[in-house]
């Protein structure tokens, strides 16, 4: 046997430890990666933490589920996802881990419920979360085009495709006349207008929480009427680099276009009615003349990256749109950086958020009506070149120079920005302190020269120019106190908040310019400051603020995942307010029962899972008042010639009401959400019924005794009740293939129950039939066309109209004398009038469909809206025969044969079914294979077309058109022309 010696032992041992030491380095820079994907939808999951088991190693993944770590070989990475069970994998030899984790039923993602958060699984009011993986894509240029056909009780109207113009969202429909109708928007603890949402980038967004009902939004007390949108935006992971880019390019053209006669079909038209003088030998199609083949660009670059206590996330982003009528464009530069720092053993957490935005817009819409009605016979130059400009015509404007000359301009400078310290006192007790403030600067111009229409020619150049400015800060204390006791579960939250707002803002006007060369930009070389009628108007300036102070408890409680309960209460102080109302109350409640965590339930072998939710809530609304719209105010009254001087009159211009106050409205909620067949169909029912009180709303009032005719006061109410559907069926569900089935169903009623009322101190406020929307057609009278109205008992919106019965034999409008007197009776309260539909519809439906087959995949969305009417004006306009040779006329104008309409009635001819189902977008997508791929993780290619198709009935360009609310609302007049756009989309991240 062979002996060794003590220094054969010591070289064996060192020898050992040194290949033990070496093995042990080596595995310890193994570096693993892969991907996270979701069992259900095969889509990469964000925010996986990836943890070496046993240490505080650990990362995160990516936008697109990509994670990289180095770890020793024989270790253990545990997968953790909220809402998915953990699973954990043992690292070999391989460098690629792919992980699919399932979905776990009795885990919830976050919700983000207004200065907190809670598990969706102990939500009890009526919450919608979207996800990027819900969002639309393709051209997208503001967030709210994201969730189109997305939320059942979420309406988005996107009227026309003009550029920067943004969508409206009506949150279960339309409860106020004036007071405002636009939900709040909370970016990351910053509130705000819908001007706020369009100022951040659509790439930048990590989920959207909409709060519907009022045990929900009663959080937000003063200002949470119309709803509240929660946003809550992309941040940096712990040790994790990443760059993302993401690209769309689309191309646009007009869905649809004025059928208008062409210049021969205008002369045989003018001929057979005996019209000469009209012809003037141009053979001229004014509407292409003006449009073009419209594009959108939308860049985005962001970069990230994080250690243990510090992590930051920026991006820059393009938005650039070149309109489909010539000299239309728009320009938006958004910039943003969020950084999160933690402190005194993770205790303290600091998160910085700056946004900012420059957008540059251009107008050219006013030129779409004149391209339209010009007669096609009009040349467009003079034989030397300038533009024609027919003198026998009263305003006579020549449309493609309106197009190519004026100047309508629009820029704004913005930015909002936040500090949010969060300290943990105890396990469970956490002060937060939350500051932000917000700016904005609108800057408008115009300029008509004296060969854009007829106010430039005959006024020799009109500029105009303006500029407001907005200062908006906010400061809020929160205590947030959380507790688990055995089965039972608490939350507390109490808030102290201030909010100040400050605006301010001129307008200038000046005429008679020397020439062209400078227009807006030398207002001072105007000839007169002021055109005849608009002394009282310019210059003027203003200056005005707000203030809102607020303090706030929520208690949130649950018992064996049972049983859950809220309860909120906020009391708002608003300087807005008369001196009687300057505070107000808004408490809420919501119950929720978790069946299927009962015996009893689960024996039935039906539910997956089965929530019941109740609740009751009062918000209020504040939108529709200015800061003095309470106190009485005096104005400008024009000038009087006294003793050979000019004297400046003052009058009163508006009454005092120190009792103005909130509109207020409290709803109910019932809401079940369900899921069956072993978790592959889905779904959530609302019931809603909510009463808007105290109507902010102008009434007429006696001079004297009241200084001013009109007073706005607190008298009527609205009644707002429906029901929503949202089913989502996971059809197929392979490792290839996978077929989901989704959509929603909402169907709303608003009613006007009371309109009048009384002052506190007696006086009457009685209005009845309020006129709501109407336009003065051409051949009609100024004073009794209004076609929509207010009225008692009746839907919001009432088509209330004369009934048309034919066309006698000189081409008049026959009308029907419904009440049999022998004359057709005008006025509001007519009876010759008759209720003959209704502006909003009564019921909205979204179908989202979705496909992937390996690593393509298809979503679609198809979303209609029907039970509606709309009042077709601009084709009652263009039908008239009595324009023949001054303009041009429907090709469809002559069948119909309607020279004039000699009552001054809107009838109910013109009055079309505004249904629709509407293909909005259609998205196909490949996921390219980079794995092997040195610099890039990955890679996606997509082609989308939006508004591919549209099936109505209506005879106008677009069936969609404004129904957001006030007057005008479910009337055309005219829009920008909806586009069709066929759009190539590239996301990247690299490595």
């Amino acid at each position: 046997m062979k002996q060794y010696n003590i220094n054969n032992s010591r070289l064996l041992l060192l020898s050992l430890f040194c290949w033990l030491w070496v093995m042990s380095a080596l595995a310890q820079n193994v570096s693993i990666s892969g991907k996270v994907i979701s069992a259900e939808d095969k889509q990469g999951l964000a925010g996986v933490t990836v943890n070496i088991k046993g240490t505080s190693t650990a990362t995160t993944t990516d936008f697109e589920g990509n994670y990289k770590i180095e770890a020793p070989q024989g270790s253990i990475l545990v997968f953790s996802y909220v809402g998915f069970k953990s699973q954990e994998i043992p690292v070999g030899t391989s460098t690629t881990i792919d992980v699919i984790l399932e979905s776990d039923t009795k885990l919830e993602e976050v919700v983000v419920v207004g200065y907190t958060t809670v598990q969706k699984k102990d939500v009890t009011g009526a919450i919608t979360s979207l996800t990027p993986k819900d969002f639309n894509q393709g051209p997208i240029t503001s967030p709210l085009q994201q969730l189109n056909g997305r939320a059942a009780g979420v309406a988005i109207n996107q009227v026309g495709s003009e550029p920067g113009v943004n969508p409206t969202i009506r949150i279960r429909g339309i409860t106020s006349l004036i007071g405002g109708n636009d939900p709040l928007v909370v970016i990351d603890g910053v509130q705000g207008n819908l001007g706020l949402l369009n100022q951040l980038p659509p790439n930048e967004i990590l989920s959207i929480d909409i709060l519907k009902d009022a045990s929900a939004t009663a959080i937000y007390g003063s200002r949470g009427a119309a709803g509240v949108i929660v946003v809550t935006t992309k941040k940096g992971s712990p040790d994790q680099t990443s760059l993302e880019y993401s690209g769309v390019l689309s191309v646009e053209s007009i869905a649809k276009k004025y059928d208008m006669l062409s210049a021969n079909e205008y002369r045989a038209l003018a001929e057979k009615r005996g019209i000469t003088g009209f012809d003037l030998g141009g053979n001229t199609d004014w509407f292409k003349e003006i449009s073009r083949t419209g594009y959108t660009q939308n860049h985005n670059l962001a970069f990230s990256s994080g250690s243990k206590n510090f992590n930051y996330r920026a991006s820059i982003t393009g938005i650039f749109q070149e309109g489909v009528i010539i000299k239309s464009n728009s320009e938006n530069y958004i910039g943003r950086i969020q950084a999160t720092q933690k402190a005194i053993d993770n205790r303290l957490t600091l998160t910085y958020n700056l946004n900012m935005n420059v957008l540059n817009r251009n107008y050219n819409a006013g030129a779409i009506g004149g391209a339209i009605s010009t007669r096609p016979t009009n040349p467009i130059f003079n034989p030397d070149g300038t533009y024609f400009i027919d003198n026998t015509l009263f305003n006579y404007t020549n449309p493609v120079a309106r197009a190519r000359e004026i100047y309508d301009n629009e820029r704004f400078n913005n930015f909002f920005s936040s500090v949010r310290a969060e300290y943990e006192i105890l396990d469970g007790l956490t002060a937060t302190l939350f500051g932000s403030w917000r700016k904005e600067n609108r800057e408008y111009g115009s300029y008509k020269s004296r060969i854009t229409d007829f106010e430039g020619r005959q006024n020799n150049g009109v500029a105009r120019r303006s500029t407001n400015l907005a200062n908006e800060r906010l400061l809020n204390l929160i205590l947030n106190y959380n507790k688990n006791i055995g089965d039972h579960s608490f939350g507390i939250t109490g808030v102290y908040e201030w909010q100040k707002q400050i605006y301010e803002g001129q307008n200038t006007l000046g005429i008679n310019f020397p020439n062209d060369l400078l227009g807006v930009n030398a207002i001072q070389n105007a000839g007169s400051f002021s055109l005849p009628g608009d002394q009282t108007v310019y210059p003027n300036s203003y200056k005005n603020d707000r203030t809102l102070v607020s303090f706030l408890a929520r208690a949130n409680y649950a018992f064996k995942g049972k049983y859950q309960a809220t309860v909120s209460f906020r009391r708002d102080g608003a300087s807005v307010f008369g001196a009687n109302n300057k505070w107000a109350n808004f408490p809420s409640f919501s119950l929720a029962w978790s069946a299927t965590e009962e015996d009893f339930i689960k024996n039935l072998g039906i539910f997956d899972n089965l929530k019941i939710r109740a609740g009751f809530g009062v918000t209020g609304n504040q939108q529709g008042l200015g800061p003095l719209n309470s106190v009485l105010l005096a104005g400008n009254a024009g000038n009087t010639f006294f003793a050979g001087q000019l004297i400046r009159n003052f009058a009163i211009t508006q009454n005092a009401n120190p009792n103005l106050r909130w509109e207020t409205r409290e709803m109910y909620n019932a809401g079940i959400d369900f899921t069956i067949l072993k978790n592959k169909l889905s779904g959530t029912i609302d019931y809603f019924y909510g009463t808007t009180k105290d109507l902010l709303f102008g009434y007429q009032v006696p001079v004297p005794p009241f200084p001013f005719g009109s007073i706005t006061a607190n008298v009527g109410s609205v009644l707002n009740q429906g029901i929503e559907l949202t089913l989502n069926y996971n059809l197929i569900n392979t490792d290839d293939l996978s077929v989901n089935l989704g959509g929603n169903f909402t169907s709303i009623r608003t009613t006007v129950t009371e309109l009048s009322g009384s002052l506190p101190d007696g006086t009457p406020l009685k209005t009845d039939y309020v006129g709501w929307g109407g336009v003065d057609l051409i051949g009609v009278g100024g004073q009794n066309n209004d076609m929509s109205y207010l009225i008692k008992g009746k839907p919001l919106g009432t088509f209330y109209l004369f009934k048309h019965i034919g066309v006698d034999d000189n081409g008049n409008q026959l009308v029907d004398d419904v009440n049999g007197n022998g004359k057709i009776d005008q006025g509001r309260l007519s009876e010759d009038r008759f209720i003959a539909g209704q502006v909003l519809p009564k019921f909205t439906y979204a179908f989202t469909p979705s496909a992937r087959y390996k690593d393509f995949d298809i979503n679609i969305v198809l979303r209609g809206a029907y039970g509606h009417k709309i009042y077709n004006a601009r084709r009652a306009q263009l039908s008239l025969l009595n324009r023949v040779g001054q303009s041009n006329v429907l090709a469809g104008a002559a069948d119909i044969g309607m020279v004039n309409v000699n009552d001054a009635s809107a009838t109910d001819y013109w009055l079309e079914d505004g249904g629709f189902t509407r293909l909005e977008n259609l998205t196909i997508g490949y996921n390219v294979k980079t794995s092997g791929w040195k610099y890039v993780s990955n890679l996606r290619v997509s082609f989308t077309t939006n508004n591919l198709f549209v099936i109505t009935r209506y005879k106008g360009i677009d069936p969609e058109i404004n129904v957001s609310g006030g007057g005008g609302s479910g009337i055309d007049t005219g829009i920008y022309p909806r586009t069709r756009a066929f759009a190539l989309g590239l996301n990247v991240t690299f490595k």
